[in-house]
């Protein structure tokens, strides 16, 4: 059973430190130099960095099984200094540092070991994305070298345009490595993985319409060329497809390794079953008491125009942004405001909505709480952490359980703290939510477990998430069960990271009645918000000195 508060005499900890024990060497392996200087982390950082980039192919990162041979006696020794490092006497902040770079070497060790999507997915050589992710970057595991069709402005101008053909350049090779690198069975990934591909070879075309695009030839031949490998790639792989007969879940004790090893989330896959059942229960109940409660109160009415829509969005943008500020959660920063309106959305007819849609067009409040990505992924750009080591997107979703469990958790947070006071009926939508997440989370750790198909998943996810709203489009229901296949423990961090930043809320305000000190909503999350995207164990540490998880977890 995991703890949600911790004995108080651990308060004492906030002051005091540890150092990871350190790997044997063997005759392969020889001693690294020991070092207690944090400095030597940060310049380890940037060359570990620059390892976990691979070499090129014929243009295109390498993810041949010869090469990662090659290379894992370099992996290995960075991973000795590493843990050669004595942490002793380091501020709490520089032994945060340390584990990011820790769960990053373990992240690049798993992925050598057991996740293999260069050798399991076909969906991770898509290499064209047209829009930017609302965490710090792309959901599931990507390869290194991306087309960003979002950081480009149309018409390009002369640099613009080599940098384009030169992103470009890479899907040829990248997908004939593909066809040699993509040996697995597992049949889930696959087939499902094959959908990725064929739209990218659509989305491709688009760079076709975009202002100048067409009349460029040096463009129009390198979208055409990428385009007839892709419908290359799409052809070899339904042709194999056929052949697929595995599983494509990596199991219990694996799935447990990853989290704690990795996402530093200090849960096993038996904990997040019991915390997302549990929370599946308690969101129906709870949606079911508000619909008691609200009985005699009128139903939400969906906006049916796009004016309607517009006049909708603008004022719960409206709502939101001042509730912030007024009722001092959080401090609003300049940029809080414009980062949210670039995604307030627009009119959806009602048999094209998926569930999110349905929910905004009802009121968009709610998600829009969850747009609290888009304050962060701002603070990204314009105030960037003074840490190397935490400045820029972690590896391998490793801010899963900080981005979208805060996400989450400022839904219900928000709504406890009087957002909806003005229409309770709202309070229904963030159930619905929590229910949402909940189903698909519990969904993909069965698939993980090889107990269930991502089919089957999907059933659960579609079946226990209230009024059918999972059932009115299923794009989105395919989309975030084979992300969840993809990428361990993303299907849960909603929920398993909402349970956690409420155990750091619990830690931090335990912490100010034992001091004397008045609680603040605002100053936690301040303090949360300025510690970074980086797993919510290392930022609970970090504002309470209570290190009972990261000791574990590391032991």
């Amino acid at each position: 059973m995991i703890r949600l508060l911790y004995p108080l005499i651990l308060l004492l900890a906030a002051n005091t430190f540890f150092s990871c024990e350190q790997a044997a060497p063997t005759a392969d392996t020889p001693a690294a130099v020991a070092t207690s200087d944090y400095q030597d982390l940060t310049t380890l950082f940037q060359e570990w960095r620059t390892f976990e980039n691979p070499p090129l192919r014929e243009g295109a990162p390498d993810y041949t099984a010869e090469t990662f041979k090659q290379r894992r006696p370099a992996f290995e020794t960075l991973q000795r200094r590493l843990l050669a490092m004595d942490t002793t006497g380091w501020a709490v902040a520089q032994q945060v540092d340390w584990h990011i770079v820790w769960a990053e070497m373990n992240g690049y060790d798993f992925n050598d070991r057991i996740l293999q999507p260069w050798v399991r997915d076909p969906a991770y050589y898509k290499a064209l994305w047209m829009s930017r992710s609302d965490v710090p970057a792309h959901e599931g595991p990507t390869n290194h070298g991306t087309t960003e069709l979002w950081t480009y402005s149309f018409p390009l101008n002369a640099s613009e345009k080599e940098r384009l053909l030169t992103d470009l350049r890479v899907i040829p090779p990248l997908n004939e490595q593909a066809k040699r690198n993509l040996t697995g069975n597992a049949r889930d990934l696959w087939i499902a993985g094959i959908r990725d591909i064929r739209d990218q070879s659509a989305n491709l075309q688009t760079i076709l319409t975009q202002d100048g695009a067409s009349e460029d030839k040096d463009i129009v031949a390198a979208v055409t060329a990428a385009t007839q490998s892709t419908n290359s790639l799409v052809s070899w792989l339904e042709t194999e497809g056929g052949k697929k007969t595995g599983p494509s879940g990596i199991g219990k004790d694996n799935y447990t390794w990853y989290l704690q090893n990795v996402h530093l989330v200090p849960l096993t896959w038996e904990d997040e079953v019991m915390i997302l059942k549990r929370e599946l229960a308690r969101a129906w109940a709870s949606l079911k008491l508000e619909e008691h409660r609200n009985r005699g109160l009128p139903q939400l009415i969906a906006a049916d125009s796009p004016a309607a829509y517009d006049a909708l969005a603008e004022q719960s943008a409206q709502s939101l942004m001042t509730f912030l500020e007024a009722e001092e959660i959080v401090t609003v920063a300049d940029y809080f405001d414009p980062a949210l309106r670039e995604h307030l959305g627009a009119f959806v007819p009602a048999d094209r909505r998926n569930f999110f849609w349905i929910t905004a067009h009802n009121d968009p409040r709610p998600l829009y709480s969850h747009f609290y990505h888009w304050f962060e992924l701002a603070r990204m750009d314009i105030e960037p952490h003074a840490s190397p080591i935490r400045r820029g997107p972690l590896l391998y979703n490793i801010f899963d359980s900080r981005n979208e469990g805060m996400a989450t958790a400022v839904e219900e947070t928000f709504m406890q703290a009087g957002l909806y006071d003005d229409n309770p009926r709202v309070r229904e939508i963030v159930y619905i939510m929590i229910a949402q997440r909940a189903a698909r989370g519990l969904g993909s750790l069965y698939a993980h477990a090889n107990e269930m198909t991502m089919e089957e998943a999907g059933g659960i996810h579609s079946e226990y998430t209230p009024r059918g709203w999972m059932k009115t489009e299923k794009e989105l229901l395919l989309f975030e069960q084979h992300l969840y296949l993809r990428q361990p423990g993303y299907g849960t961090s909603y929920i398993t990271g909402k349970y956690l930043v409420e155990n750091a809320l619990a830690d931090f305000a335990r912490l100010q009645e034992a001091q004397e000190k008045p609680f603040a909503l605002k100053e936690f999350f301040d303090q949360l918000n300025s510690i970074g995207n980086i797993p919510i164990s290392l930022g609970h540490w970090e504002m309470t000195g209570v290190d009972a998880d990261v000791r574990k977890m590391t032991k």
